[in-house]
């Protein structure tokens, strides 16, 4: 079974797993424990093909401490891909985002809309909603 994944690193963000043929098999949100989401990786690694983590930086406006807490979430899912040998690639949600036809400038309504479209049978929130697209991306990207 091919399996492919999506990183949200945001602290409120999720890791979901996406099949070759089915749509959502998996997914682990970002603010379980750190244990919890290294023995979901852990656990899927050896069958997922491909993963895409998006490539994010500090936002403007955001203050320190949450800056530092969104830079520890993506250094901790950067690390658990390399780890536990998971072929990455890093991208801008700018790309993904155009590619998946979701252009959110931010406002997570725009990606929760566009999860719900593309998994109508699936439950859509926030905190998944953006991971799920990332990783139908990262399919579409693997097996093209």
């Amino acid at each position: 079974m091919n399996l492919y994944m999506g990183i949200d690193p945001g602290y409120s963000g999720a890791i979901v797993i996406v099949e070759e043929s089915e749509p959502i098999h998996d997914a682990v949100r970002l603010s379980r424990t750190e244990h919890d989401v290294a023995g979901f990786v852990e656990e899927y690694a050896p069958q997922v093909q491909y993963a895409i983590l998006e490539k994010v930086g500090a936002m403007p406006r955001q203050g320190v401490s949450s800056t530092f807490k969104f830079g520890t979430s993506y250094g901790f899912c950067r690390a658990l891909l390399v780890c536990y040998k998971v072929p990455f690639e890093l991208v801008t949600p700018a790309v993904w985002q155009q590619v998946m036809k979701c252009r959110s400038k931010g406002d997570k309504n725009v990606t929760k809309a566009a999860a719900q479209r593309l998994f109508p049978r699936q439950k859509v929130v926030h905190a998944t909603a953006d991971a799920m697209l990332i990783a139908e991306y990262a399919r579409r990207r693997a097996t093209r």
